[in-house]
C-alpha cells in the first residue's frame, strides 16, 4: 500500500482568488458555495463513567440428581457444537489399595476395556471409534475415570456401554483377559518408568514426601511382584467393592436433551444395585510441613541433571490451596515466571523450568518445582539456584502485578478448558466426587480472584521453608563418582 499523501493543489494556497478559481473550475458554483459554508463537525465527547464495568462471572449450567442406588449424575447442557461428553469417576485410586496388592486401581482401569456380559473384548473401543468418537481412562491416587466424546446422536449408546461394564463386568472377566492386561501393565511400567529417562520420578517423589504408612506413599502403577500375585478373585473383589453406583459420579456435558438423557440414565444405570460399602482409608492426616529437609539423588541413564523440589501444601479445595496455586504460578507458570526468567533467561542454568500442584483433596497436597539443567550445569549448582529463587520470594514477597498475572493465566486456562465438552464434564465429576457438589466449579475463578499478595506471602513463609523441602535429584550415571547419593525418606 502506497503511504504517499495526494494533496489538493488548492490546499495551502494563501491567495483567496486563486483558491476560489481552482474550486470553481473543478467543483462548480454549488460546490464552492457549500465549501464556503462548511464547518468542521463538533467533536463527540463520551462521558467517562465513575465506576468500573464489572464483567459477569462465568456460569456453567448444571443440573444434578441422584438415583436410588446412589449414583450421582451431573448434566451440563451446551449446544455450541453437536457433540456430547460422558465422564464417569469412581472414587477409588491407588490410595485404596492394600499392602501386597499395589497397582490394582490401574490394572482395573485396563480390565474395564476388555468387555462385559453384553460387550465383547475391544468392542467398547470399536463402537465409539466407528461413531467418530474418542475415549480413554486414567488412574490417579484418589480416583479412576473413564471418558468419551461422541457425536450427540450416540449418547444413549455410550450410556449403555458404561452401564454394562458397571453392572455386568464380572461375567465377561476371564483369567486369559487378566493375564493379558497384567502383561500390558507390566510393559507399560517398563517403558513409562523403568526404561524412561527420569520416568521413576512418578514413583519416587510421593515415596519421598509421604511416610511409608500413608496411602499416597506407594507406587501408582504398582510393583512387578504385586501385579504378578494378583488373582482373578482379587480383581473380582476389587470390582465388587469399589465399582458400584454409590461410589461413582456420572457427568454429561454438551449437546443433548436433559429430559432424554435423564430417562436414559435411569433406564440403564437404575437397575444396578448399590455396593456393600467400601472400607475406610487409612489415616490420611499429616502435619502441615515435612519437619525436616529431605533429599534423594538418583543416578540414571540421562544426559542432563534434573531437580524436583517438592513442598507439602494445603489440600485441593481448601482456602489455602488457592494461595498455594497462585504461588506456584508465580514461581513456574509459563515463561514470565520467576523460575523461567531467572534460571533460563538470565542465569542460563536451565533449559526448562515449571511448577505445579498434585491437586490432592485428602491429607496433604504437593507443590512441585521441576527444572532441567543445561549441558554442563551440575545438579548442585542447579539446586542452589532454584532455592535462591524460592528464598527470594519468601524474603521479598510477591507483587500485586505478579498475583494479577498468575490469576489471569489460571483464569484463561480454566475458561478455555471449560469450553471443551470433555474438560467440562471432567471438572464437574471432580467437584462432585471430592466434595459432593459439582456447582463448586462456578466458584473457582472467584476463589482465585480473592487471593491477594498478603495471602501468597503468608503461604510462602509457612510452607516454603527449609523444614518443608524435599529434593529428588537426577544426575547422569557418568557423574555417579562425583555426586554421591544421599537419601532420606519422609517422616510423620
Amino acid at each position: 500500500m502506497n503511504n504517499a499523501v495526494t494533496r489538493n493543489p488548492a490546499q495551502g494556497c494563501d491567495v483567496p482568488e486563486i483558491r476560489e478559481q481552482y474550486c470553481l473550475s473543478n467543483i462548480g458554483a454549488e460546490g464552492l458555495a457549500a465549501m464556503r459554508t462548511w464547518r468542521p463537525p463538533q467533536r463527540c465527547v463520551v462521558p467517562l463513567s465513575s465506576t468500573l464495568v464489572q464483567l459477569s462471572p462465568m456460569h456453567i449450567p448444571i443440573e444434578t440428581f441422584r438415583l436410588a442406588n446412589g449414583l450421582l449424575v451431573t448434566l451440563s447442557e451446551d449446544h455450541t457444537a453437536p457433540i456430547v461428553a460422558v465422564n464417569l469417576w469412581y472414587h477409588v485410586g491407588s490410595a485404596n489399595e492394600r499392602e501386597g496388592r499395589t497397582g490394582f486401581a490401574h490394572l482395573f482401569e485396563h480390565m474395564l476395556f476388555q468387555g462385559s456380559e453384553h460387550v465383547g473384548t475391544n468392542e467398547h473401543f470399536e463402537t465409539i471409534q466407528r461413531a467418530g468418537g474418542t475415549l480413554n481412562g486414567s488412574t490417579w491416587l484418589e480416583r479412576t475415570n473413564y471418558f468419551e466424546t461422541v457425536p450427540s446422536n450416540h449418547l444413549e449408546s455410550i450410556l449403555w456401554l458404561e452401564a454394562d461394564r458397571m453392572g455386568y463386568l464380572l461375567p465377561g472377566m476371564t483369567q486369559q483377559k487378566l493375564d493379558l492386561q497384567r502383561d500390558v501393565v507390566k510393559n507399560e511400567r517398563r517403558w513409562s518408568m523403568d526404561n524412561q529417562p527420569y520416568g521413576s520420578w512418578w514413583e519416587k517423589l510421593p515415596a519421598l514426601c509421604f511416610p511409608a504408612s500413608h496411602p499416597f506413599h506407594h507406587s501408582l502403577i504398582g510393583s512387578m511382584e504385586d501385579l504378578s500375585a494378583a488373582s482373578l478373585e482379587d480383581v473380582a473383589d476389587f470390582f465388587r467393592t469399589y465399582y458400584t453406583p454409590d461410589n461413582a459420579v456420572l457427568s454429561i456435558a454438551g449437546d443433548f436433551d436433559p429430559r432424554q438423557a435423564r430417562a436414559a440414565v435411569e433406564r440403564y444405570f437404575g437397575p444396578i444395585p448399590r455396593g456393600p460399602g467400601k472400607p475406610p482409608l487409612r489415616d490420611m492426616s499429616l502435619p502441615p510441613v515435612l519437619g525436616e529437609r529431605l533429599r534423594e539423588t538418583v543416578h540414571d541413564d540421562v544426559a542432563l541433571s534434573r531437580v524436583f523440589l517438592a513442598f507439602r501444601s494445603p489440600v485441593f479445595g481448601s482456602d489455602e490451596y488457592y494461595a498455594a496455586s497462585i504461588c506456584g504460578a508465580i514461581l513456574g507458570m509459563r515463561r514470565g515466571s520467576r523460575l523461567y526468567r531467572t534460571l533460563v533467561r538470565e542465569q542460563q542454568l536451565a533449559q526448562d523450568a515449571g511448577a505445579f500442584t498434585y491437586d490432592l483433596a485428602k491429607g496433604a497436597d504437593l507443590l512441585v518445582i521441576d527444572v532441567t539443567a543445561r549441558p554442563g550445569v551440575s545438579s548442585d549448582e542447579l539446586e542452589r539456584a532454584i532455592e535462591g529463587v524460592v528464598d527470594g520470594l519468601r524474603e521479598e514477597g510477591v507483587t500485586a502485578e505478579e498475583v494479577e498475572r498468575a490469576q489471569a493465566l489460571i483464569e484463561s486456562d480454566f475458561i478455555r478448558g471449560m469450553q471443551l465438552a470433555g474438560e467440562r464434564a471432567d471438572q464437574l465429576s471432580k467437584f462432585a466426587t471430592f466434595f459432593g457438589e459439582p456447582r463448586l466449579v462456578n466458584e473457582q475463578l472467584e476463589r482465585y480472584r480473592a487471593v491477594g499478595p498478603a495471602d501468597v506471602d503468608a503461604f510462602a513463609r509457612a510452607r516454603l521453608g527449609e523444614n518443608n523441602r524435599a529434593s529428588l535429584i537426577y544426575v547422569p550415571r557418568v557423574a555417579a563418582d562425583i555426586e554421591e547419593p544421599v537419601t532420606a525418606g519422609a517422616g510423620a
